[in-house]
């Protein structure tokens, strides 16, 4: 099966779960042979950035990333199979669908933005709509990372038949004592800590997360936030940072350094509003590492019974649940994080998008 998969996201300033998405996938085809990937993407000069290398051969339109996007949206060119002939099957694996003849699959991972428009750009906004409706009418499957996102997708007009629930997984590198200690001194941690990453961005919730940290009043506890600013309101945790020194606001960092942040949290929190799988969560889960997130999301769905859920609009709940994953349930949550965490993995992701494939094409 030839696969021509869509990697631009890899090229974005903030790739974040969805590059994580490209990277593993399209590194799982190839590894378990059920797929030949040649990635699509626009002119760049040259590589992505750090760790989003791509593990398989990227052929490149003549027009740079806005352009390249317009003319998939309003012109229908160029199709997916100029760049990668003799495609068996095109994936859009973001909102960017390039246009094509062949059988055509698109990952969506959320529609957050029909939700609240408040969490996105004006801009983002119009291009999700617009790759909304030629998804309605274009795609022969979409893959979905969650059963969550699959009745929202349903709810706006997807047929239920043509909506395919394929979970991720996390790769998850061991990560060395020393490298946790390199970590705590390089930042300067002294404590132990509840970790949290992501992009700070309004979804993200991180307001309330500030919010029952306070609450939980765990003064030998501190709060370690990483990940880059994206758009909203960042005000809050930085001012945070500033007025309380157990919170730590430690930016993008890479992706060793991110797992040792992750393999060196007493607890994860990750109380987002909405996600269409909640990818932190299963990877702190696969370090061992007790978790509450938000009930009634997604996330909810990746955690199962290994988790505390909460809602992320009740700080005092979401305190509690601190209190608890930070103290007497500690040791029994991380067990079960371990054990939750061995139901996904990237190569079953990789065998159930081969049958989509396989079933557009037939």
């Amino acid at each position: 099966m030839r696969v021509a998969l869509t990697a631009e996201q890899l090229w974005q300033p903030v790739p974040g779960g969805s590059g994580t998405y490209v990277v593993e996938l399209g590194a799982a085809l190839a590894a378990t042979g059920v797929a030949e990937v040649t990635g699509v993407a626009a002119r760049h000069a040259g590589p992505p950035a750090g760790d989003w290398a791509p593990p398989f051969p990227v052929r490149h339109a003549r027009l740079p990333r806005p352009a390249l996007y317009e003319a998939w949206n309003r012109l229908g060119r160029p199709r997916a199979e100029s760049l990668v002939p003799g495609a068996d099957v095109v994936h859009a694996a973001t909102w960017a669908v390039p246009p094509t003849r062949r059988p055509l699959v698109v990952t969506v991972h959320d529609v957050a933005f029909l939700h609240d428009a408040s969490h996105f750009t004006p801009r983002g906004n119009a291009f999700f709509r617009r790759s909304l409706e030629r998804v309605r009418a274009e795609a022969d499957a979409v893959v979905v990372p969650s059963q969550a996102t699959a009745d929202d997708c349903v709810a706006v007009g997807l047929p239920a038949g043509d909506v395919h629930v394929v979970p991720h997984g996390a790769t998850v590198p061991d990560v060395r004592p020393d490298e946790v200690t390199a970590l705590r001194e390089r930042f300067g941690l002294e404590r132990p800590y509840v970790l949290w990453c992501g992009t700070l961005e309004p979804r993200k919730n991180v307001p309330a997360l500030l919010r029952a940290f306070a609450e939980a009043r765990r003064g030998d506890v501190d709060l370690v936030l990483v990940g880059p600013s994206g758009w909203g309101d960042q005000a809050g945790a930085a001012g945070a940072a500033q007025a309380d020194p157990r919170v730590r606001l430690l930016g993008p960092v890479d992706r060793r350094t991110l797992h040792a942040a992750y393999a060196g949290a007493l607890a994860f929190c990750f109380p987002s509003l909405r996600e269409g799988f909640g990818l932190p969560v299963l990877e702190a889960m696969s370090h061992g590492v007790p978790v509450v997130t938000s009930a009634g999301t997604a996330c909810a769905e990746v955690a199962g019974d290994a988790a505390l859920l909460a809602d992320p609009r009740d700080a005092d709940a979401l305190a509690r649940a601190l209190r608890e994953a930070c103290g007497p349930s500690h040791d029994d949550l991380a067990a079960a994080s371990v054990e939750r965490a061995r139901a996904f993995s990237w190569p079953e992701a990789a065998r159930r998008t081969a049958e989509v494939y396989a079933s557009v094409t037939r």
